[in-house]
């Protein structure tokens, strides 16, 4: 009862040919590459699949590490299409934060929820301060949640999901 019913989609996140674990992690940009096959592939295939309403504010975008950098760089990149983000211990992919929001306006007006959180023992955690520090800066409403004790880890992404899951579509 504490999030509204929702579908999570985890897809790979990488746009490369060899997707295979062989492959390895490929190139940056293979991570940058994914967001055609999200907006021209995966969103129509979940939409035709299942009952889901396909209007923005319907739609949310949150991931971890470089899942976390490709939430913010897709989410805020486009407004249009998603109202809630999260950026859990955002990977070095991130944009800078005034790429991420060039118009804080309308980053104000169309912004249901962000969530930025880090673990404050994550070497990764500068991208997300500045992020944090910008937002703020500029009024942006934004939550930004430290964990404390934790790194780049699973607990830390875990406990993002958790409480990013209770305030988005509400």
């Amino acid at each position: 009862g504490k999030a509204e019913p929702m579908i999570i989609v985890m897809p790979n996140g990488r746009a490369q040919k060899d997707d295979s674990a062989s492959a390895g992690m490929g190139s940056f940009n293979a991570f940058a590459l994914f967001v055609d096959d999200l907006k021209k592939d995966l969103i129509p295939f979940i939409e035709s699949k299942f009952s889901v309403k396909t209007d923005r504010e319907s739609r949310a975008i949150a991931g971890l590490s470089m899942g976390g950098g490709q939430s913010l760089n897709f989410g805020l990149g486009d407004l249009d299409t998603f109202a809630w983000i999260g950026g859990y211990s955002s990977a070095p992919n991130t944009s800078s934060p005034q790429v991420l929001v060039p118009d804080i306006q309308k980053a104000k007006d169309k912004i249901k929820l962000l969530f930025i959180s880090c673990g404050n023992q994550d070497g990764l955690i500068t991208r997300s301060q500045e992020l944090h520090r910008y937002l703020k800066t500029n009024g942006v409403d934004h939550i930004w949640h430290v964990m404390d004790g934790y790194g780049h880890d699973f607990n830390a992404w875990k406990e993002s999901l958790y409480y990013f899951a209770q305030k988005a579509f509400k």
